[in-house]
């Protein structure tokens, strides 16, 4: 059994191509909104107990795997990123002494201080963390910064 939360991808660094097709929320548009508005809340997780090597499948097939969110079920532990993973580390390492906490913002957080956490990260994705440490979704922006990555819904209000 696998032990890849979520199933075999992550559903927080989705493919972005298809946003023509929908209308996200535009980072140029905040007013009013929060983090949980924004965010992709289907996010699946690397389990703490998946190993470097699992770790390292799970990024291969896709450049566009840019950060793995690593969790204890529904608590956050931290990210990983391909190029922690380049290095000599062993196989069977368990991915949650890997993990570094990395930045995170509150689901509550207005959003136009998410874009700029996200914003200022490499990965253009933040986890979406609450005060007791359990994982909400990811907050990320689409490849040309004018969306913010997150299943199609209705502007609160």
């Amino acid at each position: 059994m696998s032990r890849l939360r979520g199933g075999s991808s992550l559903k927080a660094t989705v493919a972005l191509d298809y946003i023509a097709e929908m209308a996200l929320p535009r980072t140029d548009d905040t007013d009013g909104l929060v983090v949980a508005d924004v965010m992709h809340d289907e996010v699946g997780a690397l389990s703490a107990d998946a190993t470097v090597a699992e770790a390292r499948l799970w990024f291969a097939p896709s450049v566009s795997r840019r950060l793995a969110i690593v969790a204890d079920g529904d608590r956050y532990v931290g990210v990983v990123t391909p190029a922690d993973l380049v290095t000599d580390l062993p196989a069977d390492r368990p991915l949650a002494s890997v993990a570094r906490a990395g930045d995170s913002v509150a689901p509550d957080v207005p959003a136009a201080t998410g874009l700029e956490i996200v914003l200022a990260s490499a990965t253009r994705r933040v986890p979406v963390v609450d005060g007791d440490g359990r994982l909400h979704g990811v907050l990320a922006i689409t490849a040309d910064g004018q969306h913010f990555a997150c299943r199609d819904r209705a502007r609160p209000g």
